[in-house]
């Protein structure tokens, strides 16, 4: 891999680390430490969730015009303000302010480093997304590990943790990012003029196939927030819960050399995330009956084989997707579906537990993988030859 990879892939995990120090606690902080139920927890991330998406969006078309270099330092600056504000101030409703500006400037972030991955390393195909998606889930293991362990003495070193943490990833991308050159695929006039209809095509495919990138967001965040606050109800501690997590990011990153045999096997990008969406529908099932921890585990490590074939390949096939110049757009898509589904679940959750019932919540989480799959199916229909796009595993 290029240095300039490396360099990304340290920063994603920095960053990643101090955002899990509190992302996975953030339900049970609002709900049994400032009393709020879980009703609001969903509307406060959901808050937090839709300034990511704007973020995404924006972060995305700057690092078209400006760089990834200036797009992600302006984003890591916002979040730090932001956090520092709520290591002082953490109560109600400050908590909810810096929470929603934080989400914007992490939202500007993450696209830009996607599209940077992308641009530095295009012979590498899914390997780099890959690699950016490994490196966020082993910032996810330490940051859940130590943040659980931290917040069993108090919550205010959580938000520390997450600023200091956050300052290390500044002074990275600003003495590391700056040499970093993208390179830039050159169109001629005349091929942009016969492409213009082609590319809307692949536009549209993008958002048909972020559709059911979103509803597996909508059900993954449930482990956040309503299967989170559930496991306090049935005495399961805040260190298990944040296990759980630790062994999601474990699995991912010491799994994935058994992870990219096994997917050699597989016919198409596509079939790779039908795949894991069956498999998402299998862990709900587990969750659905757990009352033991060990049902718990079970259910997240099924979840964690699933996501790991799902979540690196919606950004590969944007990339493929994206026209000369739209990287950045197209992976600021990607990422504000997936941030739309972290905005809309916490508040769909929160509300089918709070009115029907955890039972309820399972069932509805079914139906929407569903939907996914027959999204994945449709979604390259207009576009679904060789000569204009390709699926294949890379």
């Amino acid at each position: 891999m290029p240095r300039a990879l490396w360099l990304l892939i340290i920063g994603m995990a920095v960053n990643v680390t101090g955002n899990s120090f509190l992302w996975p606690l953030n339900a049970i902080y609002i709900h049994d430490h400032l009393g709020k139920s879980l009703t609001v927890a969903g509307f406060v991330l959901m808050l937090n969730s839709g300034a990511s998406v704007i973020g995404n969006l924006f972060g995305g078309s700057l690092f078209d015009k400006i760089g990834g270099y200036r797009s992600i330092l302006l984003g890591i600056v916002i979040t730090l303000l932001s956090l520092v504000g709520l290591t002082i101030w953490h109560g109600w409703p400050q908590y909810v302010i810096f929470l929603t500006i934080s989400g914007f400037g992490s939202g500007i972030v993450f696209p830009s480093m996607y599209a940077m991955a992308g641009s530095v390393w295009k012979e590498g195909g899914r390997k780099a997304f890959n690699a950016i998606y490994v490196a966020q889930n082993a910032g996810v293991a330490a940051g859940a590990a130590l943040g659980g362990y931290v917040a069993s003495y108090s919550f205010e070193l959580i938000f520390l943790g997450n600023t200091l943490l956050y300052l290390v990833f500044f002074l990275i991308a600003l003495f590391g990012y700056k040499g970093i050159t993208p390179i830039i695929r050159k169109t001629t006039s005349v091929i942009k003029g016969a492409q213009s209809a082609k590319n809307q095509s692949r536009l549209i495919a993008l958002l048909i196939l972020c559709v059911g990138y979103l509803l597996c967001w909508v059900a993954y965040v449930q482990w956040q927030t309503t299967i989170a606050a559930y496991t306090q109800e049935i005495n399961i501690s805040i260190e298990q819960y944040s296990i759980l997590w630790t062994i999601n990011g474990a699995i991912i990153v010491l799994g994935q050399p058994i992870m990219n045999q096994l997917i050699k096997g597989v016919k198409s990008i596509k079939t790779q995330i039908i795949i894991g969406t069956i498999i998402f529908i299998l862990s709900f099932a587990v969750a659905a009956s757990a009352e033991k921890f060990i049902w718990f585990i079970a259910s997240m490590t099924i979840l964690t084989i699933g996501e790991m074939l799902i979540w690196p390949a919606v950004p590969t096939i944007a990339d493929q997707l994206a026209p000369p110049g739209r990287e950045g757009f197209y992976q600021g898509i990607v990422n504000s579906t997936a941030t739309g589904g972290r905005m809309i679940g916490p508040v769909l959750g929160g509300l089918l537990v709070d009115i029907y019932g955890m039972s309820m919540l399972f069932t509805v989480l079914t139906a929407l993988l569903v939907i996914t799959i027959f999204t994945t199916i449709i979604y390259d229909r207009k576009i679904k030859t060789t000569k204009e796009f390709s699926t294949s595993i890379s």
